[in-house]
């Protein structure tokens, strides 16, 4: 039987979906092999003392800030998620680069602060088993990745622009399911192209490619993909331009390294070179510790606010019927539904009496909102206020949904009625907090205003932006300054 039709069956997958638990298993098992590593060392010079590394308080105090220190090298030199299309040996060069850079600063370190209890030995044969097993765990994920991927799931949905030269890269893609590329739409002029996958794939004439920025209005498209042999500045630019106004990336591919465009970087599908153009933050090694920020700060915050978790959920069953947290679909990165999480601060039959309050709108565009909601509960004008009904969404950030700072996820019907300069706000992962979030009168923000202010963010974001925003958003809670 099919591993993954029982994971299936069983509901395993799903839920590893739901809860976005991939990226942690993967990471807790290069978080094994390393320990195993030095554990296995370990055992090699210290066999007559016996027992484990974690009984011996110096050398568990190095192993404690070495761990992390080799996760975050691999984390920068991008091997620490599951690749599409690389090829075995690159895998081994990027472990075996990451093993040399972490040998050199072991050993600056070593001479630095005198370390010579420490065997240096030790050291190397340490770094050699660790590159070992984190090479080995690397190549298992990898293979049980591609399989996954050539059963059609984590799939990403692309379209082409080719012509009669593009029929290579089309039929890898299509004969290589396992890189897990779904290709939605081709357009081309090459009758040799429509006449071989018209019965697989939507093919549409070159001429239409101005219908593409509507395709992409309407369905899920996450990247567009330019093949042809010879470039069309201007047809690329009108592209481009549609990409970046609704957030979707556009790789131009490269045959020549003279070609120099702004705002582009080099990316690779297999043996092509593309020029990437995205129009949201390209800073890897600062969107590293963005997502590194994410999950510290989240867990840090529910394992210290816990009572209050606990303490508010209490209230609110005691002081009206309903559940305690209030689930809503809402709109996330590149259009993708999630449920996000509130404590709820509304009676139960909420959504019902919305229905009737259409005309008591206080705010334009397609946002509802009413300053003295009949909706509200008691409790929940205080959670409101203080903006502690947004904690649980703390969960949405751990399952990999939202970020601490972003655009804040709207719903769908709030989507379907926004100007098409308004879209290029779903192009990053929303977040618990934003620019608008933290203006003190907030509420009298004009819609249009508010989207500016999101587009703003994603065009001007760093790490210290992000910073800043987190702060103010500590101080509009303490300042209860909030709806």
């Amino acid at each position: 039987m099919d591993i993954f039709v029982t994971l299936y069956r069983l509901h395993i997958i799903p839920f590893l979906k739901k809860w976005n638990l991939l990226n942690y298993i993967l990471g807790s098992i290069d978080i094994f092999a390393i320990t195993l590593a030095f554990q296995c060392t370990y055992f090699i010079y210290f066999s007559g003392q016996g027992g484990l590394f974690f009984t011996d308080r110096f050398y568990l105090i190095h192993f404690l800030w070495i761990l992390p220190l080799w996760l975050l090298i691999l984390y920068f030199i991008k091997v620490a998620e599951i690749p599409r299309t690389k090829r075995y040996r690159v895998l081994f060069i990027e472990y075996l680069q990451s093993a040399i850079v972490l040998f050199i600063l072991l050993t600056f370190v070593y001479f630095v602060f005198k370390l010579y209890i420490i065997p240096r030995l030790f050291l190397t044969e340490f770094t050699f088993l660790g590159f070992l097993f984190l090479f080995i765990s690397r190549l298992v994920e990898y293979k049980a990745f591609k399989s996954y991927r050539a059963k059609g799931y984590n799939r990403i949905n692309i379209v082409l622009i080719a012509d009669e030269t593009s029929e290579p890269f089309i039929e890898s893609l299509l004969s290589n399911k396992e890189w897990g590329y779904r290709i939605f739409t081709i357009f081309t002029e090459s009758t040799s192209i429509k006449d071989k996958y018209e019965k697989k794939i939507i093919i549409l004439p070159g001429k239409f490619v101005k219908v593409l920025s509507d395709l992409m209005e309407v369905d899920l498209i996450d990247e567009v993909l330019y093949l042809k042999g010879k470039v069309n500045p201007a047809e690329v630019r009108e592209i481009i331009r549609s990409c970046e106004e609704l957030g979707v990336t556009f790789k131009l591919k490269l045959k020549e390294s003279k070609i120099k465009l702004t705002n582009a970087f080099k990316t690779k599908i297999a043996d092509e070179k593309f020029l990437t153009f995205i129009n949201v933050p390209h800073n890897p090694y600062s969107l590293a510790l963005k997502k590194i920020m994410d999950i510290f700060i989240s867990l840090l915050v529910i394992i210290v606010l816990s009572p209050i978790f606990i303490i508010v959920g209490s209230i609110i069953k005691l002081t009206s019927p309903g559940p305690i947290i209030f689930r809503q679909a809402r709109v996330g990165l590149r259009g993708r539904q999630f449920f996000l999480y509130k404590f709820r601060t509304m009676v139960a039959n909420a959504e019902d009496i919305r229905k009737h309050l259409g005309d008591k709108n206080e705010v334009d565009g397609p946002v509802f909102k009413m300053k003295d909601d009949p909706r509200v509960t008691k409790i929940g004008k205080f959670l409101r206020k203080s903006g502690l009904d947004e904690l649980p969404q703390l969960f949405n950030i751990l399952k990999g949904e939202m970020s601490l700072i972003g655009p804040r996820p709207p719903l769908q019907s709030e989507t379907v009625q926004y100007k098409r300069w308004q879209l290029r706000r779903l192009s990053v992962k929303p977040g618990l907090s934003c620019f608008w979030q933290i203006k003190p009168e907030r509420n009298n923000i004009r819609f249009d205003k508010w989207m500016e202010l999101d587009l703003a963010y994603i065009d001007n974001w760093s790490l210290r932006l992000d910073l800043l925003i987190l702060v103010k958003t500590v101080g509009t809670v303490f300042k209860r300054s909030g709806l």
